[in-house]
């Protein structure tokens, strides 16, 4: 069984760093690490970085390693 990140993350089109971390989802140090590294799509508006609905449920299922049993 696979995770269902479409049924786990809440409805929403753009992610604050703050929401993610609030979620408990990507811890704020590391999400700006991954945004400094390019692995997370974000979207700039003015100095702010935000992520999308859909790039993060695409970044968790990309990085989930499913349990062997």
């Amino acid at each position: 069984m696979t995770t269902n990140f479409e049924e786990l993350i809440p409805e929403g089109v753009l992610f604050s760093i703050k929401q993610i971390n609030d979620m408990n989802i990507i811890k704020s140090d590391m999400l700006k690490k991954l945004i400094y590294k390019q692995a997370i799509e974000v979207v700039k508006i003015g100095a702010k970085n935000f992520v999308s609905r859909t790039a993060l449920i695409l970044f968790l299922s990309t990085n989930t390693i499913p349990a062997t049993h």
